[in-house]
């Protein structure tokens, strides 16, 4: 897809959706930490059930595109939707047991974790990509350094949140791999389906709870399920049809102050204000990591007009 954008800025539909996106993921944090439920049950009933609505709209009108999916395209769908379980996994027990603005930030750092695989790949990353990469670093070590004088758990939960980022910089990396022929739809249904697959399997095995909720938390679960699961992604998706990559992916991490302030206005979570400046030094090199690999990609396409969409 080519970066686009007009000299008047997007338009007003593009910002709605980026707005109605940015406060549906905003809350799926916070509803974690609110739901009275095991992190992993809240994983696995949040995959469980996107799966179920998006059958009907997948085998619908791409019934054939699924019939025809190549067994290479078939396994990467299915090695993103591992990924995506070791990140909703790792993640979503950091929201609970730590606090919402810094597991927020943590696993904001996806886009570090994927120019240090791109690098593994053979691209080695940009200055920009370098000082981005530096300050996350940085910021997450002086953000974590904070929690460990709050509390062992609180650093377990630091960790547990860089897990997912790390994952989540796999499920994209092995996303593009089938994306590139398959439809967001397809591809969307077959990883959610592993997602829950596997989770179910790690919550039996281990005895988590998956019913038996009071009728708030499974309000919280439906409300993350229509919120960050399908609608905060598929405005991502149509803002993305009207603007540009870049400008998605920097608004994106506007869920973390979003979700630090639903968790202080709603839950009472106040950031450690020690922890403040690390997390804007974290968000900061991810927006530079951002920025850097947007300006590269825009250096190829010169170089090479063919590769543009």
């Amino acid at each position: 897809m080519n970066e686009r954008s007009s000299p008047q800025g997007p338009a007003l539909p593009t910002v709605l959706a980026l707005t109605v996106a940015v406060l549906a993921v905003s809350s799926s944090a916070p509803l974690i930490a609110f739901a009275a439920a095991p992190a992993l049950a809240i994983a696995f009933w949040r995959n469980a059930i996107a799966s179920v609505v998006l059958t009907p709209i997948t085998f619908g009108p791409r019934r054939t595109e699924i019939r025809g999916i190549t067994r290479r395209d078939a396994l990467f769908c299915v090695l993103a939707g591992v990924a995506l379980a070791a990140h909703f996994g790792t993640w979503m027990p950091s929201v609970q047991l730590g606090s919402v603005a810094t597991a927020t930030a943590l696993v904001a750092t996806q886009p570090v974790w994927q120019g240090l695989i791109a690098m593994i790949q053979g691209r080695r990353p940009s200055r920009a990509g370098w000082l981005g990469i530096a300050l996350a670093v940085i910021g997450a070590a002086w953000a974590t350094g904070v929690d460990v004088s709050v509390s062992g758990q609180a650093v377990f939960a630091d960790v547990l949140a860089l897990l997912g980022g790390i994952a989540a910089a796999l499920y994209t990396a092995l996303g593009e791999r089938s994306r590139a022929r398959l439809s967001t739809t397809t591809y969307t249904w077959i990883c959610y389906g592993t997602c829950a697959i596997l989770l179910l399997v790690v919550c039996l095995s281990a005895g988590i709870q998956l019913t038996g909720f009071d009728g708030r938390t499974w309000a919280a679960i439906l409300a993350i399920v229509a919120g960050a699961q399908l609608l905060g992604h598929s405005m991502f998706n149509y803002a993305l049809q009207h603007t540009s990559a870049t400008t998605v992916s920097v608004l994106i991490l506007l869920e973390v102050p979003g979700a630090a302030l639903i968790a202080w206005l709603w839950l009472g979570q106040t950031p450690e204000p020690a922890a403040l400046p690390g997390l804007a030094i974290l968000l900061s090199g991810v927006v530079v990591v951002v920025l850097g690999a947007a300006r590269e990609r825009q250096a190829q396409l010169a170089l090479t007009p063919g590769l543009a969409d």
